[in-house]
């Protein structure tokens, strides 16, 4: 019997790929239920941005761990792990909603999601880089622009479907969530495998140790300019729909309450479009003009834009700079695995590129729980203080950027067919 995936098209892998993380990118709708948590069960914004920010912590953190177990189990096993606990943790979330335990949603959607989706994600980036080494900016990117468009998945048709379905019951909710994305997870799951060729090559050649490659300064700064654009991108996207209720109901206090969430469920939307369109710009980009040039892009026009979200009272200009920065924070993402590959090989790519995700977990826990605090303490403010502390993020992180260049980065970087060499294997043969 037949191998699942055996025989298809890298198309079906690259498509499978990319509807893994569609699903595993509907964590970034999560302010869609912020509002509903806070009115149903009185969470007040610090306890309602605490589940996000462990999901995105976990998934850092899981995420560098199947890096590095990625090549001994493979990508078939890794998908279905993450895939079941993703869904299992909109599960236990469900009954920790029934039971108003908020300690028990913590674990299921923060923990034991966000570990799935750690798991989930490194998988399909490191296997469609595989399977398109000739394109695999643009492969990388378009697979990464799953993970971005997710939340126009859960905000404009699953999550406001189940919600009149179940009446507004947030239990019912998340309990249809878990089934919804197991029926599509693991059936995609099944189909991802590494190419032949990469067998062959991991056959005859051992892959060198990685901890040299991740005490280097090069590695050093990648993560910290990382670190610092997710920091303040995420800051946004965890209270993206909150911030212009509130921008929009000062600009018009006659809207309802009802009619402001809708907005700030189309914002969203849009601005998660925003994301994973980013990933294909920003890839493509990168391909043409280097990682380095563009990371200083994304960084630079960043901090000009957070500078005029401080003041911006119009809700529309509110949305396009919004949607801008969630542009250049799918850019980020796009970027890094191409950076990575360009750097240090493709020998331990999922070993370093997993490693470098920690940051994505430490920049969930520090920057949406910083603005969930302003918000509790400092409410008439916590706006204009948002994007003040993103734009010194995003200017640490410029300043950073000029300890990058590409051309330095690869010197002293062994190519593939040198470290095949050295371990007595022709090239012909790897061929």
């Amino acid at each position: 019997m037949p191998r699942p995936g055996v025989g298809l098209p890298r198309s079906v892998i690259a498509i499978c790929c990319t509807m893994l993380q569609i699903c595993f990118g509907t964590v970034y709708a999560w302010s869609f239920f912020q509002t509903m948590l806070a009115r149903q069960y009185g969470w007040t914004h610090t306890e309602t941005v605490l589940a996000f920010c462990l999901a995105i912590f976990f998934l850092g953190i899981s995420a560098g761990l199947s890096g590095q177990l990625l090549p001994r189990f493979g990508p078939r096993n890794l998908a279905l792990a993450g895939s079941t606990l993703f869904s299992l943790g909109y599960v236990i979330a469900s009954f920790a909603l029934r039971l108003d335990y908020s300690l028990l949603f913590y674990l299921g959607y923060g923990v034991i999601g966000g570990i799935g989706i750690g798991m989930g994600y490194v998988t399909p980036v490191v296997t469609v880089a595989k399977w398109f080494p000739d394109r695999r900016g643009l492969a990388t990117g378009i697979v990464v622009m799953g993970f971005g468009v997710g939340a126009l998945l859960l905000s404009k048709i699953l999550a406001p479907f189940l919600v009149v379905r179940a009446e507004g019951d947030l239990a019912a909710v998340f309990m249809w969530l878990g089934v919804v994305f197991a029926c599509i997870l693991i059936p995609c799951s099944l189909v991802l495998r590494n190419p032949d060729t990469e067998a062959v090559v991991r056959k005859q050649a051992p892959s060198e140790p990685t901890l040299p490659y991740l005490t280097t300064g090069n590695f050093a700064v990648l993560w910290v300019v990382f670190f610092f654009n997710i920091a303040a991108g995420i800051s946004v996207i965890s209270f993206q729909s909150e911030l212009l209720q509130e921008v929009w109901g000062l600009a018009d206090p006659s809207i309802s309450p009802a009619v402001l969430a809708e907005y700030g469920a189309t914002l969203i939307a849009v601005s998660s479009v925003c994301n994973g369109v980013g990933r294909i710009i920003w890839a493509w980009l990168s391909d043409r003009f280097g990682r380095v040039a563009v990371f200083r892009i994304l960084l630079g026009s960043q901090m000009i834009v957070f500078g005029l979200l401080m003041s911006e009272t119009n809700p529309w200009v509110f949305s396009v700079l919004v949607c801008y920065v969630l542009l250049c924070f799918g850019g980020g993402f796009a970027t890094m695995p191409s950076f990575i590959l360009d750097v240090f090989g493709s020998r331990n790519m999922s070993k370093i590129y997993g490693t470098i995700l920690t940051a994505w977990a430490a920049a969930g826990i520090c920057g949406p729980l910083f603005v969930g605090y302003l918000k509790d303490v400092y409410p008439d403010r916590a706006v204009m203080y948002c994007f003040l502390i993103g734009i010194l993020m995003l200017g640490a992180g410029y300043v950073f950027s000029f300890l990058l260049d590409n051309d330095r980065m690869r010197l002293g970087r062994p190519t593939l067919a040198q470290t095949l060499e050295r371990h007595g294997i022709a090239a012909a043969e790897k061929a």
